[in-house]
Parts: C-alpha cells; structure tokens; sequence
C-alpha cells in the first residue's frame, strides 16, 4: 500500500471530521486510532485511493457510533470489502 494513499486517505477523513466536530483536538486518540487501523489494510494489498477514504470515514463513523474500536474495525472492514466488490463488479473501460 503506497504510505501516500494511505496518508492522504486519513489526512482527508480527519479534515472531514474536525469539521463536522467542533472541540475535537487535532492530537485526539481517535486521529492515531484511525491511522492505525489504515495502516492494517495495507494487509489486503489494496492502494485504491478512494477505498481507503471511504474506509476510513467509515471507521471514524462507526467508532462515534459503537465506541468500540474493534467493533468500529469490523464494520470499517465490512463497508471497505462491499466498496472492493463493488469496484471489481464493474466492466472495465
């Protein structure tokens, strides 16, 4: 996994939250949590850009949600693998 995708994919999740949250610090646990479960997709060999956006704003939703981080991990895994299937279902171009 490019550590620039994975970089930019927290990077634009967090701005996105910091946004939607007012009074979270920008050092607060959830932004470590976050790079840390991006890093552990790296495992899936995928460096599909928007996957991992759209896996790590998952990730920040279900972890508001659920406050749980392996439960917010499980159902972050879920929405990335339905995207993955999703993308390879298409017809090529």
């Amino acid at each position: 996994m490019s550590s620039q995708a994975r970089e930019g994919a927290c990077a634009f999740a967090w701005r996105n939250y910091l946004l939607l949250h007012n009074g979270v610090s920008e050092n607060d646990d959830r932004r470590f949590a976050l790079y840390r479960y991006i890093a552990n997709l790296r495992d899936t060999g995928e460096d599909d850009f928007n996957l991992m956006q759209m896996a790590a704003v998952a990730y920040l939703k279900k972890l508001d949600e659920l406050h749980d981080d392996q439960r917010a991990q499980l159902a972050a895994d879920q929405v990335f693998a339905e995207c993955l299937e999703a993308r390879n279902s298409q017809p090529e171009r």
